[in-house]
């Protein structure tokens, strides 16, 4: 079955913009219910997977069009709340498919041990079995960060704002809530992330570069962004 494709903008904006910005979408669009029920924002924290040849992160790093990033994600420091995903990105396009899973799989798989996953109906984690055995898909870096997204159901638009980005200082410990963490970016930096499916509605598009005149399309990685503040070579 064919992977729903969306398109996925990244910007990087201060401060300042974020809160010019952020008063205006909440005249149009409406707070994700996540965000709501906690004050506004919740928190993400992921483990990425890569391969023994680091894959993932240098074929970011070269511009490669089409590859895939796994990783485990929990919401709010969660134990029990636990999602594998593989986020494909296809030319300019991306894609994610996410499965739950149990919290004895977890352990399981952040200590790249696959055994089982043979005989599964999913399809992402048969593949996660293969990248395991074949490539030694291995639990490589924590990526923290706090989220305020906004929703339009036109197009299925989603415009986040990931604040605070950290890194889990060589840590896979994904349910430790006290390991430590490092900001990988000045606090006054926000990635802003406007996701949707075939067209951008225009005035929502107005809207963003009549509050934020001056942003740059970039090709953000947070999981490539954490490697490198730990120490891996570009």
């Amino acid at each position: 079955m064919a992977l729903p494709l969306r398109h996925e903008l990244k910007y990087f904006i201060g401060r300042p913009q974020y809160l010019i910005l952020r008063s205006a979408l909440q005249g149009v669009l409406r707070l994700d219910p996540h965000a709501a029920r906690r004050g506004g924002e919740y928190s993400i924290r992921s483990l990425y997977f890569d391969t023994v040849f680091d894959s993932a992160y240098y074929d970011k790093l070269n511009g490669v069009k089409d590859r895939d990033k796994y990783r485990m994600r929990i919401y709010n420091g969660s134990q029990t709340e636990i999602f594998m995903e593989c986020k494909t990105k296809v030319e300019s396009y991306i894609s994610k498919r996410s499965v739950k899973i149990p919290r004895s799989l977890a352990d399981q798989l952040i200590a790249a041990d696959p055994a089982g996953l043979e005989f599964t109906s999913n399809g992402l984690l048969r593949d996660i079995f293969r990248e395991m055995r074949v490539n030694l898909l291995h639990p490589a870096v924590i990526v923290d960060y706090d989220r305020e997204a906004y929703l339009h159901p036109a197009e299925e638009v989603r415009i986040t704002f990931d604040k605070k980005l950290r890194t889990g200082l060589n840590s896979i410990d994904l349910f430790n809530t006290g390991i430590p963490t490092l900001p990988v970016l000045d606090d006054e930096m926000i990635i802003l992330e406007v996701k949707y499916n075939r067209a951008l509605p225009q005035y929502i598009a107005d809207l963003i570069s009549f509050c934020c005149p001056e942003i740059i399309q970039t090709a953000i990685s947070k999981y490539t962004l954490c490697r490198r503040y730990e120490g891996k070579e570009a």
